[in-house]
């Protein structure tokens, strides 16, 4: 039977459809005969126990610059709807926690997809952390002694914000560098009050930083993204290339460690960050790929995760 759907999103006018999983996601939607409403995350509200938004109706296109249509916003009890994607992008900071807070109150009557509540627990660069055999050297803190023993330990670090997201403040500090107090000074600025995650760097980047797609904790498919001449960052906007590639042996043997983790927390669409043989990250506030995954030649991730969470539904 055809579901009311939800979409918790950055405006559909300002995304990028060719790359935007959200996007895909939408015109799965549509093909099954789901009715698709949009909101932006700041018309959320709670009043006396209800959770409302005001949304409207979206219809969607797969034509650059045409592609989608807006009905008028209703003020709407969101414990009508059958699902609510929660795809916002990051930060993930206090207005991204208050809205999991507020999703929690419709869960699961409402299925929310990512369980708002693990979502909450699971920012991408803490909850790796609870598989430090999956990771490389890591360290998080702000203690700048702790950093430095960290940088001397290793040599060649890379160190970015804990809560941020795209690659931006992400540093490394290669050999003698000098600048690791400077860098510190401004970190302490710009995120005040923050720790930071530090790693060993993997030199094993340079031939790409593979995000791998998990649905409902099973192994989906992968890209790689392989930065630019002179960049240590890999994310595509930042100038990194994607390209197709295969699961190998040791990307498996991840997945099926992590997988029933996901599962059990209600992670249905999850991607996960593999450099070499190491897990670096795991997504779960607002994934990307699956629009490059299919343009390679790969599965249709959208139909995986639809077809996943019409099982939820029904069980």
């Amino acid at each position: 039977m055809p579901l009311t759907v939800a979409f918790q999103m950055d405006h559909i006018a300002r995304i990028n459809i060719r790359g935007d999983s959200t996007f895909a996601l939408m015109l799965e939607a549509a093909r099954r005969g789901h009715v698709l409403f949009h909101y932006t995350p700041e018309r959320l509200s709670l009043r006396d126990g209800r959770v409302e938004a005001r949304i409207e109706t979206v219809a969607v296109r797969d034509v650059p610059g045409d592609h989608f249509t807006l009905g008028e916003p209703v003020l709407t009890d969101l414990s009508t709807l059958d699902v609510i994607q929660l795809r916002q992008d990051p930060p993930f900071d206090m207005g991204y926690i208050t809205t999991t807070h507020l999703l929690d109150r419709i869960h699961p009557k409402t299925l929310v997809v990512n369980d708002p509540a693990h979502v909450r627990n699971a920012p991408e660069k803490v909850f790796v952390t609870e598989f430090p055999d999956l990771m490389p050297p890591t360290l998080v803190s702000r203690d700048p002694a702790e950093i430095r023993a960290f940088r001397k330990e290793f040599g060649d670090i890379i160190i970015k914000p804990l809560y941020g997201n795209g690659g931006a403040g992400v540093f490394r500090l290669a050999g003698h560098d000098e600048n690791l107090a400077s860098l510190l000074e401004i970190f302490e600025t710009a995120y005040r009050n923050q720790p930071y995650m530090v790693q060993r760097y993997l030199p094993e980047v340079r031939q790409g930083d593979k995000r791998v797609i998990l649905v409902d904790g099973v192994a989906a498919g992968a890209i790689n993204r392989v930065p630019a001449e002179g960049e240590a960052r890999s994310n595509m906007h930042v100038g990194g290339r994607p390209e197709p590639v295969e699961l190998t042996k040791r990307d498996r043997e991840i997945c099926e460690r992590i997988g029933p983790t996901l599962r059990e927390r209600g992670l249905i669409f999850v991607g996960i960050d593999v450099i070499g043989d190491y897990l670096t990250e795991i997504n779960v506030t607002s994934p990307t790929g699956i629009r490059e995954v299919k343009r390679f030649g790969g599965p249709d991730i959208a139909a995986m995760i639809w077809d996943a969470i019409e099982g939820r539904r029904a069980r």
